[in-house]
């Protein structure tokens, strides 16, 4: 079984990240793949996008990184399987500092799960600290959900050098598999422009199509559930399919 682990990072937060993992991890399961989604975030939006209550869990990447409790202890199984989070992972930034190799923190502890999933997904926290770091540190690939936008698009040049750096230092065949248009208002020109500068300026793909804004979003987390199971017709959902298949497939672009 071939895996492929794929962080999705941007450290401007607000930016879809998390809807974005979700619900290409959710399509990808609905493809028959096996996957895992990891919420590296502090915030736990992802944990609670599955419908697990972050307050309630006893075990969480937390304890993963920082007391090196076995992985498959903490996954919980949802529409596809969920490594969660909790606000007790805001002080594991400290504590894997004092650590050797930090860096590779995350990479050790997937490690163990070699041969069970075709996917592991890696939602990363809106900053470049060390968390992201490690979940730049595993992946194979990172996709940059990215938000039509000027303060967006600045991000996205700082994320690079970052992921340039991961390259130079800990994990050379890090790839961008690309950009993904999220909350998308093809309506303005603001947004068209912006879209087709950051791909021309960074020489980094843009995946298609992009996924246009809507409240189903917001009402599809607060159930517990992705956009794929929960508003399966819905114009985002089929945009994440169609995200989906291509990176499935092994398109770019």
């Amino acid at each position: 079984m071939t895996l492929r682990t794929i962080a999705f990072a941007n450290q401007k937060g607000g930016v879809a990240k998390t809807t974005t993992t979700l619900s290409i991890g959710s399509a990808l399961a609905a493809r028959g793949r096996s996957v895992l989604v990891v919420d590296l975030d502090p915030q736990a939006a992802l944990t609670y996008s599955l419908g697990v209550d972050p307050d309630a869990v006893a075990e969480t990447i937390n304890d993963v990184l920082v007391r090196r409790l076995p992985v498959e202890k903490v996954i919980i199984e949802r529409e596809v399987d969920l490594v969660p989070s909790n606000i007790d992972l805001a002080g594991a930034e400290a504590v894997l500092l004092a650590k050797t190799g930090r860096e590779f923190a995350l990479e050790r502890s997937l490690r163990e799960l070699s041969g069970r999933y075709e996917y592991i997904l890696v939602d990363c926290p809106p900053s470049l600290g060390i968390l992201t770091i490690n979940g730049l540190t595993v992946a194979g690939e990172v996709v940059v959900p990215l938000q039509a936008e000027a303060l967006s698009h600045r991000g996205v040049g700082q994320l690079l050098e970052t992921v340039a750096d991961i390259r130079r230092f800990t994990n050379p065949n890090l790839e961008v598999a690309g950009l993904i248009p999220v909350m998308f208002d093809g309506r303005t020109r603001h947004a068209r422009a912006v879209l087709a500068d950051v791909g021309n300026r960074y020489g980094v793909p843009v995946l298609e199509p992009a996924v246009k804004k809507s409240i189903r979003f917001a009402e599809a987390a607060q159930a517990g559930r992705s956009i794929i199971s929960y508003a399966p017709g819905h114009p985002g959902a089929v945009a994440y399919r169609a995200l989906a298949d291509a990176i499935d497939e092994g398109t770019r672009g």
